[in-house]
């Protein structure tokens, strides 16, 4: 079942006098449970679609789907609640609160939506993905005092507390070292298997599209391969 689906997608942003296409024309759906890279260059449109996906922008053509709802049409409460409930976020720019440290930067998600958690269960399951991301020892500290590559781990852990149906990653391990970008990989894989969620990654990295079982690659804002691993006609173009 397609949980994300888009149609002749095009969009274009002014610059100056002129306007420059970012995404030209895209067609794909995303079923439920994928693990799937969205790949390609600099400048091919990959953040572009991911922003498209998690309403942060919206197509200038055609129309993003997800859970069968035109995010066009969405007004900003359904649009807050698709966010909170169904979605989460990694940036490559991290986007963590300054004055929270990293258990209640974790935290923060499932304060704004509608959880249903215990203390006691919500307190372990980010104690949990504290642990996963190799952060509990720094439980207590603020970004300012963290690496670039612990506060990309805090944003990992923060888009996987709300256990969402979808996650949304712009480049997760670019600012990791390659043992613990290996680590966050394996737990967000094994998220996918264990509960159902679907992954959706902007990268470069060859150890994410190596594991990922649907591949999309881009270049210059179009696809020019769309393929899963288990499709016996994989390889071919633009599906």
């Amino acid at each position: 079942m397609a949980i994300i689906e888009m149609k002749n997608v095009k969009k274009v942003y002014p610059l100056g006098k002129t306007e420059v296409a970012a995404v030209k024309g895209v067609s794909f759906s995303i079923d439920k449970g994928d693990f799937i890279s969205i790949a390609g260059p600099s400048g091919s449109g990959k953040t572009t679609i991911l922003n498209m996906i998690g309403c942060i922008d919206i197509p200038t053509e055609g129309t993003v789907k997800i859970l069968d709802k035109i995010t066009s049409t969405l007004n900003d409460r359904e649009i807050t609640n698709l966010r909170h409930d169904v979605l989460g976020f990694i940036f490559q720019s991290f986007n963590l609160i300054p004055v929270l440290n990293v258990y209640e930067n974790i935290e923060f998600p499932l304060l704004l939506g509608r959880d249903r958690t215990n203390n006691k269960e919500k307190e372990e399951w980010i104690e949990y993905l504290m642990q996963e991301v190799g952060l509990f020892e720094w439980k207590k500290h603020r970004p300012n005092e963290l690496s670039g590559g612990q506060r990309q781990r805090v944003a990992i852990a923060r888009a996987l507390v709300t256990k969402p149906q979808i996650v949304l990653a712009d480049e997760p391990t670019a600012n990791l070292d390659s043992e613990t970008g290996e680590a966050i990989i394996e737990l967000m894989k094994r998220m996918n298997t264990e509960l159902g969620t679907t992954f959706v990654f902007s990268t470069h990295d060859p150890t994410i599209v190596e594991i990922a079982d649907h591949i999309i690659r881009l270049h210059d804002g179009l696809i020019t391969r769309n393929y899963k691993k288990t499709d016996k006609a994989a390889g071919r173009a633009g599906r």
